[in-house]
């Protein structure tokens, strides 16, 4: 709008403008010989292109001047004006000196943040963020009232009532190590992010691996509506409603740092080897104990008798610990081709670190999803390794890339591309965001706090906090708030396109599957 406005001025002060005085100029002296018009005509009609883009040229690379003495405004695209606007982020530190003394959480933090037009574009969020409108689905038509939640309690750790952007929350069952810790303290920080924007609700939350809310007893005529509970995963057989887990702001216990600082360790530590001259092999590492596909997988280690391509190791975190978590470095094992992910007592936050490492993700057949784990392809993010077979399933997967070595190296990248971009902490808050704004439109009644809710705040919790706890939550901690508006929500899959995108993940599995009995079939003639 300035532009215009200069341009304008200098029109008025100068006739009409520089247009005006070009035109008059190149005209003049052939006006007075008719005979060479053709040819003149030509000239003219070139020396005004000359002109034209010379003018053009002049508008884009800078300068109006006007007669105010006010500088020069250069001509920018929208989003380099962004880049080159200085933004001034606003920035809410803890007070845990005030917080010691009063034992209240502070008043000072705003409720509401006016974002400067210039930076309040959004962009549209990553395709995974569709499954909200899925996982919401059982109560769309019924919405969800006060006694469904409390249905909720009977597995729930907590109950959490956001009321006017802060927190509260009512314990039922302390949660494994600091799971629910660190979930409530990445709730807390989706509030310093996006203050006034989260509206109020209650709702229960298992720090439990497991899904509990079964589809089967809540599907046909005259059942009851299921419960809406929170958890990190859930299943085809469930209705658990996923929600982001607790390491994306650290894993105290085995050291495992906030996502944000780890993501780009994991994106240095990918520099360090390219993938050709990485081992040849599909590495693991981790507690075999907790499940039997685990301990099963363990047969497919090198031997003196085979090898099935598979380098494996027992984590033993115990001994870590003593030792100081030398040997767990998760940026520091991105050295093999090939990484496998195979899920223990239900899904593992070891999936995300995993797929980050520019390696191909051998991904042993999952029963349970996260969050963001339903926006991933087969073939082209990872490669689908068979749960009833896993050796010869490895084997295969290996020798297959290391015959394929560019299609290998693309899905590595896709998978890690992935990790890096649709999964940065930025779309982690988002996908929150949207989530509980979608499940607080359900609500049919209006929530409040119980006698045994108190309140959260970041000094409640980090003032009180030692050790690397303190120290993940200091490093997590959002400074204040965004200054650009949450992604915009991709719209609900309608029926073609819903079981289309279960269609190509099936046909894709069936193609390895087919791929792989070829494979055999040859050795076996060979032998």
């Amino acid at each position: 709008m300035r532009q215009s406005n200069n341009t304008q001025r200098f029109q008025t002060h100068h006739g009409s403008g520089i247009y005006g005085s070009f035109t008059d100029t190149i005209w003049r002296p052939f006006l007075k010989s008719p005979a060479r018009s053709s040819v003149v005509f030509s000239f003219i009609c070139v020396l005004l292109l000359v002109g034209t883009l010379a003018w053009m040229h002049l508008l884009d690379a800078t300068v109006i001047p006007g007669n105010s003495g006010e500088k020069p405004l250069e001509t920018t695209r929208a989003s380099d004006l962004i880049q080159k606007k200085p933004h001034k982020q606003i920035e809410i530190p803890l007070n845990c000196t005030a917080y010691n003394l009063t034992r209240t959480c502070p008043l000072n933090y705003p409720t509401s943040v006016e974002l400067d037009p210039d930076r309040s574009f959004t962009v549209t969020c990553p395709e995974y963020f569709r499954w909200i409108h899925e996982d919401l689905r059982p109560w769309a038509h019924t919405g969800i009232t006060r006694d469904m939640v409390k249905r909720a309690k009977r597995t729930a750790n907590f109950k959490l009532v956001i009321l006017n952007g802060k927190a509260y929350v009512e314990t039922y069952v302390k949660g494994f190590q600091t799971r629910d810790v660190f979930t409530l303290w990445g709730i807390l920080q989706l509030l310093r992010r996006y203050p006034g924007k989260v509206p109020d609700l209650e709702l229960m939350f298992d720090c439990v691996d497991w899904p509990v809310i079964l589809k089967s007893k809540h599907s046909g005529p005259n059942v009851t509506t299921p419960p809406p509970l929170f958890r990190y995963c859930s299943n085809d057989a469930t209705l658990d409603i996923v929600f982001p887990d607790w390491s994306f702001w650290g894993w105290a216990e085995i050291n495992i740092k906030p996502w944000e600082h780890l993501l780009k360790d994991l994106r240095e530590g990918n520099k360090k080897k390219k993938w050709v001259e990485r081992e040849p092999y599909a590495y693991w590492k981790g507690n075999p104990a907790v499940a039997e596909t685990r301990q099963d997988l363990l047969k497919c280690n090198v031997s003196d008798k085979q090898d099935w391509n598979a380098r494996l190791y027992a984590q033993n975190w115990i001994k870590e610990s003593q030792e100081g978590y030398k040997q767990s470095d998760l940026a520091s094992q991105c050295i093999h081709r090939y990484k496998i992910y195979i899920e223990g007592s239900a899904w593992s936050v070891s999936e995300k670190y995993i797929l980050a490492c520019d390696s191909v993700s051998l991904i042993v057949t999952p029963h349970y999803y996260d969050f963001y784990t339903r926006g991933m392809i087969p073939v082209h993010h990872y490669w689908p390794v068979r749960e009833d077979d896993k050796c010869k399933s490895i084997k295969f997967a290996v020798d297959w890339g290391n015959s394929h070595k560019r299609k290998a190296q693309d899905i590595g990248k896709a998978a890690s591309e992935f990790i890096q971009e649709d999964l940065k902490m930025d779309y982690v808050y988002d996908y929150m965001f949207h989530l509980l704004n979608a499940y607080a439109k359900l609500l049919r009644f209006k929530p409040s706090i119980s006698r045994d809710a108190i309140e959260l705040c970041g000094e409640s919790m980090v003032c009180e906090a030692e050790g690397l706890a303190k120290k993940f939550m200091m490093d997590s901690l959002v400074k204040g708030p965004a200054s650009t508006n949450p992604c915009t929500m991709p719209p609900p899959y309608d029926p073609p396109s819903f079981h289309a995108a279960l269609r190509r993940k099936e046909n894709s599995i069936k193609q390895v599957e087919s791929w792989e009995k070829n494979y055999w079939e040859n050795q076996n003639k060979q032998i």
